[in-house]
């Protein structure tokens, strides 16, 4: 049946508010439909302004998207107040005398780590010279210089042109060309191009038809295409034989966090088409989605894993495209793991993908996860979540207290016995009596989060029982903003080698940002020095590969 659009009515807000009087209906309900214009005419002014953006509409309609508990107090309109009837931490006057955090405000000159340094001597004076001003002293350097930082812009890939003189014999016509400047090399991509390529596609999501809309607008054109032929050449030289050895360090790790989100690849999906097709023997017809087999390869989403390894300090973050879920991928690399070594803990949420059979490790479940189910019905139950986020709280401060004090693994575990155990301990008899005492319906979304949290008890309190437990999966989901941010800006990969090379240049770069090095300097080394990192990959990782080329400068000259 065909419909068509409603007639258009022109009213305004005091129009709609007199008809609303006018109406039979009871004062409880001309209140409720007087709000509803209210909200209406609101909505439509902001809509109607300049500066409305969806982002914008979202959040005045839903509320700001937080997790932290005085925001989500402050949205509701409650008064913050703690488990045990105070005020609440952090809020109010405290709040307001709170110093501010480190690193605020303006970036000094130690922040620009990757700028050319030029020491500027001064054009007349020496140390020991006489003192123009008071001409009694005499002068003697200062070991802190006055620095002074010059910014410039330029574009992500740089070329230089070098014009060749030639000259010609007229009685025998040779023709002798100008040699090339010292350093400028045979190639004509040198190794910082695919380097700078990577860490702004996988490091920063920048898609290849942008980079090659911004190169040809600055005069240096270079064409998406000829852009991934330069990084899957730089994959093969080096990059993939230093992700081995990152793989191979990985597995051996005391912890690992594992989760993953949807990716496509477009290859993968068009071979899902074509089986389903030949299976069906036409094409006309609705198809399922699972694929002709056995069950092993009915599965037709996929998925990209990403794992940080704790392994002696250092966190290794890698990166899996495929079929596969983040426990199936977890289970491969620790079949690499030295027979010797004890199970890892492994930090993951309670999805079953996570926990695939036959993977020996000492499971923990993430504590966020179990803290998300309440924030995200707070509004509904502002009184029971707030109780449960404030015990919490004092969880995640007794940790933080734990980190800054330098605790090793067994002092934490002692640490958090002492003063998270009872908090937790409350929090579960406080949550086991809310269902037994029927003062919350268990099929509520408030009865929902609290049988999630009894359910999975004992893995999202290992912190209590084994040492070097985290409390939660954050590092990870951190990881996997690399591989969201890609999905955002280029939607999917086009083939599994594609997927492959992302999973690769995302390990290199995200392990390196964990190991505090920069990650572009990292790139372009490994690509220099090839040759080296092939015969010795383990002396070329993100936390060593600078004491190894300072050594190996050292010996060279």
């Amino acid at each position: 049946m065909k419909t068509s659009h409603p007639p258009l009515v022109e009213l305004d807000r005091e129009e709609l508010l007199a008809i609303i009087e006018r109406s039979s209906l009871s004062p409880e309900e001309r209140a409720q439909l007087r709000a509803v214009v209210e909200a209406y005419a609101l909505v439509s002014h902001h809509i109607d302004g300049n500066r409305m953006t969806v982002a914008r509409l979202r959040k005045m309609l839903f509320g700001a998207r937080t997790e932290k508990t005085s925001t989500l107090q402050t949205a509701s309109g409650s008064q913050p107040s703690s488990a045990h009837g105070g005020p609440a931490a952090g809020t109010g006057a405290a709040a307001a005398d709170k110093p501010k955090r480190k690193g605020h405000g303006r970036n000094g000159a130690a922040r620009y780590r990757g700028a050319e340094r030029v020491f500027v001597p001064h054009a007349s004076l020496r140390p020991g010279d006489p003192c123009p001003e008071c001409h009694d002293g005499r002068l003697y350097e200062l070991r802190a210089p006055a620095v002074h930082v010059r910014v410039r812009g330029q574009a992500p890939i740089a070329a230089t042109v070098y014009e060749h003189e030639r000259l010609r014999c007229n009685p025998c016509g040779a023709v002798i060309e100008a040699s090339a400047p010292p350093g400028v090399g045979e190639e004509k991509y040198d190794e910082t191009v695919p380097a700078m390529l990577i860490v702004l596609r996988f490091g920063n999501g920048a898609p290849h038809t942008r980079l090659d809309r911004l190169q040809s607008s600055v005069g240096v054109p270079l064409p998406a295409s000829t852009q991934w032929e330069i990084i899957s050449r730089a994959v093969n030289v080096a990059l993939e034989v230093a992700c081995a050895e990152l793989i191979r360090e990985a597995a051996q790790g005391e912890l690992v966090h594992n989760d993953d989100t949807p990716a496509k690849i477009l290859a993968r999906m068009a071979e899902r088409r074509r089986r389903r097709a030949a299976a069906e023997g036409s094409t006309d017809q609705p198809k399922p989605d699972v694929e002709p087999g056995p069950p092993s390869s009915k599965r037709v989403g996929t998925f990209t894993t990403s794992i940080v390894s704790v392994s002696g300090g250092r966190r290794i973050a890698l990166f899996f495209t495929g079929a596969q879920h983040a426990g199936e991928n977890l289970k491969d690399l620790l079949a690499k793991r030295s027979c010797e070594l004890p199970a890892p803990i492994q930090m993951c949420d309670a999805l079953t993908a996570n926990l695939p059979k036959k993977l020996k490790t000492i499971v923990a479940h993430c504590l966020a996860h179990g803290r998300r189910q309440f924030v995200e019905v707070y509004d509904q139950f502002p009184a029971q979540c707030l109780h449960v986020l404030d015990a919490l709280r004092e969880v995640y401060h007794n940790d933080e207290i734990a980190r800054e004090r330098g605790m090793s693994a067994s002092e934490r575990l002692a640490w958090h016995q002492a003063q998270s155990g009872p908090v937790m301990d409350k929090l579960q008899r406080w949550l086991e009596a809310e269902l037994a005492e029927k003062r919350v319906e268990p099929n509520s979304s408030l009865g929902e989060a609290i049988s999630y949290m009894l359910n999975h008890w004992h893995r999202l309190t290992q912190f209590l029982r084994v040492a070097g437990a985290p409390l939660d999966n954050n590092i990870c989901e951190r990881a996997l903003k690399k591989a969201i941010l890609h999905r955002r800006n280029s939607l999917f990969y086009k083939t599994e080698n594609g997927a492959h090379v992302g999973d690769v240049c995302m390990s290199l770069i995200h392990t390196a940002e964990l190991c505090g090095a920069n990650a572009f300097d990292y790139l372009v080394t490994l690509l220099r020095r090839a040759d080296e990192v092939r015969a010795a990959p383990s002396e070329w990782m993100p936390w060593n590969y600078a004491d190894t080329r300072a050594r190996l400068e050292a010996i060279a000259a």
